[in-house]
C-alpha cells in the first residue's frame, strides 16, 4: 500500500464555471467526506493526483492549506470521456487503524492445463475489508493446471493478514471454460457442404 502526500487548498466557488476555471489551472475539484463531518470542497494539483490514482486503492495524505494532514482513499473518479483528464474526484476520509471496504484487483499466475480452454474473470476485483493503511494492492491466484469446469471461489483465495472477504465465500471469482469456436466453425462447414 502506497501513501501519497498532496497539498490541498479549500475552495469556496462552486458550479460548472468555477470547476472549469479550476481545471484550466491544471487542478482538480475534489470533495472530501466521511466520519459524519461536513463535506470539504478542495482543489488538488491535477498531474500529481492523476499519478497517485494509477495505484489501486491509494492512500492519500492531504495537507489542507498547510494546517494539518487528513488521510483519504478515492471513492469516485470522474474522467473526461474523450481526453481522459480528471474532471472531479470524491475522497473518503479514513483514520489509521480503521477498517474499510474496498475492491482489490485479482491477478493470475501460472498456465491452464494443455487444451483449448478459456479463463473467465467473473470478478476482476475482489471485495475485501482491510485496515485503511494496509490495503493490499492486489491478490494473486494460481491457475496452474486448471481444466474446463474448474472454478476458483472467493474462499479459496489466500488473503494477506488483516484482510477479510467482504463477499460470500462461495462467490465464483474465476472459472475455466472449454473453447467453442472450433466446434461452431466445423458445424458451419458441414452446413455449407450440405
Amino acid at each position: 500500500m502506497s501513501e501519497v502526500k498532496l497539498a490541498a487548498e479549500t475552495r469556496s466557488d462552486f458550479g460548472k464555471g468555477a470547476a472549469r476555471s479550476i481545471r484550466r489551472e491544471n487542478k482538480v475539484p475534489v470533495v472530501l467526506y466521511g466520519h459524519g463531518t461536513e463535506p470539504q470542497h478542495l482543489t488538488l494539483p491535477g498531474h500529481e493526483l492523476l499519478l497517485a490514482l494509477r495505484t489501486p486503492n491509494v492512500l492519500i495524505s492531504l495537507d489542507i492549506d498547510g494546517k494539518g494532514n487528513e488521510l483519504a482513499i478515492p471513492k469516485a473518479v470522474q474522467r473526461d470521456a474523450i481526453k481522459g483528464f480528471l474532471v472531479h474526484v470524491d475522497l473518503l476520509l479514513v483514520k489509521r487503524g480503521e477498517k474499510v471496504n474496498v475492491e482489490v484487483p485479482v491477478q493470475t499466475e501460472g498456465d491452464l492445463a494443455a487444451g483449448n480452454f478459456l479463463l473467465e474473470h467473473v470478478l476482476n476485483a475482489l471485495p475485501v475489508e482491510a485496515e485503511a493503511t494496509h490495503i493490499p494492492s492486489e491478490v494473486t491466484v494460481s491457475i496452474e493446471g486448471l481444466e474446463a469446469g474448474a472454478s476458483v471461489l472467493a474462499k479459496d483465495i489466500k488473503l494477506p493478514s488483516g484482510t477479510t472477504l467482504a463477499v460470500d465465500g462461495e462467490t465464483v471469482v474465476l472459472q475455466v471454460l472449454a473453447a467453442q469456436a472450433e466446434e461452431a466453425a466445423e458445424s458451419a462447414d458441414e452446413s455449407a457442404d450440405a
